[in-house]
């Protein structure tokens, strides 16, 4: 850190992204991407007209991809604010509605924290149960900002969107963020709730099941003056925050739906699978509704069986700590992908 740095930031502890090693080929478990690519339509869309337009400034409103999602989600474009990526929104719904405070689970997206530190707000946390759920009563009454991602993550596990509304009409004078960045590989949207309360704040991204986590598109769903509220940091931050490669791509994407849908439908057939393989080999397999599978085993402590799976050449993720050093979280990938994973852990208990 230089003499210059900000004393305000000077205590700042980054978000560690997921590790991207060059060193050799690997099989990526690492990072819930995507195993299959974009429909032949976004790649159709980010074609030459849109590359000679490289020239000129990407439309700031998004207009085309308000417009989509709009229709699909059955919601005013009011209603909506794209984003770069949805840790852009997230980061921005932070900034505007957590001066009173924010609270989230103890175990979850490790970004929440380091969005309240780089704003100067204060924040807590509080722990999930035993087995990893979310009691909805602890965040009732609380009238603080309070994020939720839903499904969770490194857990995968979900809240019905009953008690995601107990949350929200109890808390009146905060803002509930449900971060839904998996909702489209299982669990219930709380997406109909909008309507009924102004309180709340619904954000998704396009990296997971639309297969464009190299793209960094995003967006969030709630009551206009909490989108007009976002909208004022954008255009005091980064007006025109998305591209416009990538928001022809992301409308195309919506577009293509189907597509996309069998590529979740195929996802979620691999990971049941892997599930139950690894319950066959005697793992403690966590009940995920999202892309990746949350899992441990008393034979390898979850740091060794990553570094042992590293030198096989497959990328997983292990998570430090009390309650969550002893999993792995692993990414379903292709059906021939996960075979290998299977194959590495079965060599590893083996040679233990």
């Amino acid at each position: 850190m230089s003499d210059y740095m900000s004393s305000r930031f000077s205590s700042l502890t980054p978000y560690t992204p997921g590790e991207q090693p060059k060193d050799k080929k690997y099989i990526k478990l690492n990072t819930n991407e995507n195993p299959y690519p974009p429909s032949q339509g976004v790649i159709d869309a980010i074609g030459s007209e849109q590359l000679e337009s490289l020239n000129l400034y990407p439309d700031p409103t998004c207009s085309s991809l308000k417009k989509v999602l709009s229709e699909k989600l059955g919601v005013g474009q009011e209603n909506i604010f794209c984003s770069n990526g949805s840790d852009e929104a997230l980061d921005f719904a932070v900034m505007c509605f957590g001066e009173k405070g924010v609270v989230f689970p103890d175990i979850t997206y490790g970004f929440y924290k380091v969005f309240c530190d780089y704003s100067g707000y204060s924040w807590s946390t509080i722990p999930l149960k035993e087995d990893f759920t979310i009691d909805p009563s602890d965040y009732c009454d609380l009238n603080k900002l309070i994020i939720i991602a839903n499904p969770n993550a490194p857990s995968g596990l979900a809240l019905s969107k009953d008690a995601i509304e107990e949350i929200v009409r109890t808390n009146s004078k905060g803002v509930v963020i449900v971060d839904e960045a998996y909702i489209d590989f299982g669990g219930e949207s709380a997406l109909p709730l909008i309507n009924k309360y102004d309180n709340i704040l619904i954000t998704r991204t396009f990296s997971k099941s639309y297969s464009m986590a190299g793209g960094r598109v995003g967006y969030a769903v709630g009551n206009p003056a909490l989108i007009a509220d976002l909208l004022t940091i954008k255009y005091s931050t980064n007006p025109y925050n998305i591209d416009r490669l990538n928001l022809a791509a992301a409308t195309q994407s919506i577009i293509d739906q189907e597509y996309y849908d069998k590529c979740t439908e195929k996802i979620k057939k691999t990971r049941e699978k892997t599930k139950e393989e690894l319950k066959k080999l005697g793992f403690e397999v966590i009940d995920t509704q999202t892309n990746f599978v949350f899992a441990k085993t008393d034979k390898v402590y979850g740091k060794d069986l990553y570094l042992r799976l590293k030198e096989k050449g497959i990328l997983i993720r292990y998570f430090p700590g009390e309650r969550t050093g002893e999993f792995i979280r692993v990414t379903v990938g292709t059906d021939p992908d996960m075979d290998s994973f299977i194959i590495a852990i079965k060599e590893i208990l083996e040679e233990k």
